[in-house]
C-alpha cells in the first residue's frame, strides 16, 4: 500500500500535529478535539490503515505494529512534515511512544495508550472489544436504534465514553459500520496483543489517563508512571477511554501543554499558541 492512499484531514496553521486513533476507530475519534487544536496547529488527524477511509496495508507494509510506525514515518515523509508533533489514542497512543522512541517526532502526547496491560487488563480490554465488534453485526436497523437513542447509546458505549451523549446518533453509527467493516480489526488485535510498550522516548512525551476508564484501566496508568517516570503524566478527571469526546477542551489543553513544556525547556519561541 502506497502511504499516498493513507484518508486524512487537514486544517489550521502553525507547526503540524498529527493525531492518531485506535483500534476499531478512525479519526472522527477525535471529535470537537480536532477543532480546537486547529486554533494552534496544522492539525492531520489520519485514518490507519485497514480503518476508516484508509485501505488495508499491502506489500512491503503489514498489520505488524512497526509496519505501522514505518508506515506513519512513511506519511510525514510524504506530507513534508519535519518530526511532527503526534498525540494517539489507544492503539494509536502506543504508536505516538514508539514514533518518540525512534526520535521521529518533537513531542508525543499518548492518552489511554495501549501497551502497558498485565494479564487481567488484558482479558478485560479483549472481552470489551470483542462485545463491541459483535454488536457492531446486529442488523443495520438495530445499529441505527443504538446509535439513535441516548439511552440505548450510553450502553452500548460505555466502554469507550463517560458521556457518550456527546457522540452525535449520525457519527455513532458511522462508527458502529466502520467497526464492522474495517479489515484491519482482527489482524491489528492481534498484533497489538501481543505488543508492551518497552523503550524510552527521545523526545518530550506526556502520557494522559482518564480516570473512568473502562477498556485500558486506570490501574494501567500506575504501570505507565512506573515504567516511564521520566515522562509527564496527567489524569483526566470524569474520562473514560476516548477522553477526546468525553472532554475535548481538556484533551487539547493537555497536548498544547506538553508542546509549549517541550518548548520552554528548549528555549523556543511559540508565535500563537492559545494554551486552549
Amino acid at each position: 500500500m502506497d502511504v499516498t492512499t493513507i484518508d486524512y484531514a487537514r486544517a489550521g496553521s502553525g507547526d503540524p500535529l498529527v493525531l492518531i486513533h485506535g483500534i476499531g476507530h478512525q479519526r472522527s475519534a477525535w471529535g470537537e478535539t480536532f477543532e480546537l487544536l486547529a486554533q494552534d496547529f496544522d492539525v492531520i488527524a489520519l485514518d490507519l490503515p485497514g480503518f476508516g477511509k484508509s485501505p488495508a496495508p499491502a506489500p512491503p507494509y503489514s498489520y505488524r505494529m512497526d509496519s505501522y510506525v514505518e508506515q506513519l514515518e512513511d506519511f510525514f515523509d510524504h506530507l513534508g512534515l519535519d518530526r511532527p508533533h503526534v498525540a494517539g489514542n489507544s492503539l494509536g497512543g502506543m504508536f505516538a511512544l514508539e514514533l518518540a522512541a525512534r526520535g521521529s517526532v518533537r513531542t508525543a502526547t499518548a492518552i489511554s495508550p495501549a501497551g502497558f496491560w498485565g494479564p487481567l487488563g488484558l482479558v478485560n480490554a479483549v472481552a470489551n472489544l470483542s462485545l463491541m465488534k459483535a454488536s457492531s453485526h446486529a442488523p443495520r436497523r438495530v445499529v441505527r436504534l443504538f446509535s439513535d437513542k441516548a439511552a440505548l447509546r450510553k450502553a452500548s458505549l460505555r466502554a469507550l465514553y463517560v458521556h457518550p451523549e456527546n457522540v452525535p446518533g449520525a457519527v455513532a453509527y458511522d462508527d458502529a459500520l466502520n467497526l464492522r467493516t474495517s479489515p484491519g480489526f482482527f489482524p491489528v488485535a492481534w498484533h497489538a496483543t501481543r505488543s508492551r510498550f518497552r523503550h524510552q522516548p527521545l523526545v518530550p512525551v506526556t502520557i494522559a489517563w482518564g480516570t473512568k476508564d473502562r477498556l485500558l484501566l486506570p490501574s494501567q496508568a500506575a504501570t505507565a508512571r512506573a515504567e516511564l517516570p521520566m515522562v509527564s503524566h496527567l489524569t483526566l478527571p470524569d474520562c473514560g477511554h476516548v477522553p477526546m469526546i468525553d472532554n475535548p477542551e481538556l484533551v487539547a489543553g493537555a497536548i498544547v501543554q506538553t508542546v509549549v513544556q517541550a518548548a520552554d525547556r528548549a528555549g523556543q519561541p511559540l508565535l500563537h499558541l492559545t494554551g486552549v
